[in-house]
C-alpha cells in the first residue's frame, strides 16, 4: 500500500480540528526545510540528513522568539538548551540529525549565520546553535552530515506542506521496530478559545513495537510480528512545538511538558537511556536584539486560557509521531539492516476491529 499520513487512512487522533496542512507549518512564520542524505550500500551504506525549523520565517536573529523546554528523559542532547532555559529565547534555527552530526551541524550552522550576520562574535554576541539529535547508527553507522547538507536544508526552509518520514533527520530513523522519522501535526483552537493554533514536528526514533498505541487503543501486539526484533537500545525523540498564542517563557515550559504526555500515549515510557527533549516557541511576540529603549512590550495569554492548547499540543504530538510511522517506507542500510515500513492495512484494520467492538 503507498504510504499515506494517518488521517488518509481514515484514522483520526483526539477530538481538535487540526489546521488546513495538519503541520508545524499551519503556525503563521513557521517554515521546514530538509537536506537527506541516501547512498551506498552495506557497508557504505550512508542514509541520514538534517531537518530545520525556523521559528519566524527568517531572521531570527534579529528579531528572537519566547521559548521554552523540557526533557522527560536526558539521555540525549540538544545543543543551545542551556542558554534558551537561562534566557528563555530562540535566536538561531532549530536543527535536528543523528547523534554523531551534531557538532558538524553546529559548526555548519555557525558559518552560515556569521556569514549573513557578519557582526555575531564582534558588533553581536556569540551564538550556540539549537542542535538536536537522535541515533541512526543501525540504518546509518558512523556517517556524519556535512556543511554542505546543512547548507541545503537552511536555505530550503518554506511555508507550506512538510515531507514526512524518512526524510531529513529522521532518514536513518526508526520507531517501534518500523520506519521512523519526521511527522507533523497540528490543531486549531475553537474562536471563543482564541483561536489559535498549535504545531508539532518530531524526528521519531523510540518504542518497542508491542506498545504502540493509537488514539489510546493497544494496535502494538497485533503488529509486533511485522516489526525489527527488540534492541537493547530503545531510541529517542526530538519534539518542536510551536504555537501563535502569546506565552511567556513559563507557559511555554509547560506546554513542552504536555507535548511529553503526546510522546506517552503513542506508547513511549521514556526509558532509561532514551532522550525525549522538547523544545517550543510562540511566533506571538518578538524581541528585537537591540530595542529602541530599556523597555519593550510582551502581550501574554492569562494562566486560566491555557488548557485548550495542552489538549492541543498533546492531540498533535501524538498524530505527528504516527505521521512519521505512516509515511516511513521500508529502508535497507548499513550492512544490510532492513527496517519494514509499518503496514498500513494491518494498522487500519486493527484500529476498526477496535473501534468496532467499542
Amino acid at each position: 500500500m503507498r504510504r499515506a499520513r494517518l488521517r488518509d487512512l481514515g484514522i483520526t487522533v483526539g477530538r481538535r480540528p487540526p489546521g488546513p496542512l495538519n503541520a508545524i507549518t499551519d503556525v503563521g512564520g513557521v517554515q521546514v526545510g530538509h537536506a537527506t542524505v541516501i547512498r551506498g550500500e552495506g557497508r557504505d551504506a550512508v542514509r541520514t540528513g538534517v531537518t530545520v525549523v525556523r521559528p519566524n520565517g527568517g531572521d531570527i536573529f534579529t528579531e528572537r522568539v519566547l521559548a521554552g523546554s523540557f526533557v522527560l528523559n536526558g539521555a540525549g542532547e540538544m545543543s543551545g538548551l542551556i542558554q534558551v532555559s537561562e534566557w528563555g529565547l530562540i535566536e538561531t534555527p532549530i536543527l535536528l540529525t543523528s547523534t554523531l552530526s551534531v557538532g558538524a551541524v553546529s559548526a555548519a550552522a555557525v558559518q552560515y549565520m556569521v556569514e549573513r550576520y557578519p557582526g555575531i562574535g564582534t558588533a553581536h554576541d556569540v551564538i550556540i546553535p539549537l542542535v538536536g539529535e537522535c541515533d541512526d547508527s543501525y540504518l546509518n553507522g558512523i556517517h556524519r552530515v556535512g556543511p554542505a547538507e546543512v547548507f541545503a536544508a537552511l536555505d530550503a526552509c518554506a511555508p507550506g506542506p512538510v515531507p514526512e518520514g524518512a526524510v531529513g533527520g529522521g532518514t536513518g530513523m526508526m520507531s517501534f521496530g518500523f520506519k521512523g522519522g519526521i511527522g507533523t501535526a497540528s490543531r486549531v483552537l475553537a474562536a471563543a478559545e482564541g483561536g489559535y493554533t498549535v504545531g508539532v514536528l518530531v524526528m521519531s526514533n523510540f518504542g518497542d513495537a508491542v506498545d504502540l498505541r493509537v488514539d489510546g487503543l493497544p494496535v502494538g501486539p497485533a503488529l509486533a510480528g511485522y516489526a525489527v526484533p527488540k534492541r537493547s537500545r530503545y531510541g529517542s525523540i526530538i519534539a518542536v512545538v510551536g504555537t501563535d498564542a502569546p506565552l511567556g517563557n513559563r507557559a511555554l515550559d509547560r506546554l513542552c511538558k504536555r507535548v511529553g504526555l503526546g510522546i506517552g500515549r503513542a506508547g513511549s515510557y521514556a526509558a532509561h537511556g532514551s532522550g525525549e527533549i522538547v523544545i517550543g516557541f510562540s511566533t506571538a511576540n518578538t524581541v528585537p536584539r537591540r530595542p529602541a529603549g530599556h523597555t519593550f512590550t510582551l502581550t501574554l495569554l492569562s494562566d486560566g486560557a491555557v488548557d485548550p492548547l495542552y489538549q492541543a499540543a498533546i492531540e498533535a504530538t501524538e498524530e505527528a509521531v504516527l505521521n512519521a510511522l505512516c509515511m516511513a517506507d521500508t529502508m535497507v542500510g548499513f550492512d544490510g539492516h532492513r527496517v519494514p515500513g509499518v503496514p498500513l492495512d494491518a494498522l487500519r484494520d486493527r484500529v476498526a476491529r477496535f473501534r468496532a467492538s467499542g
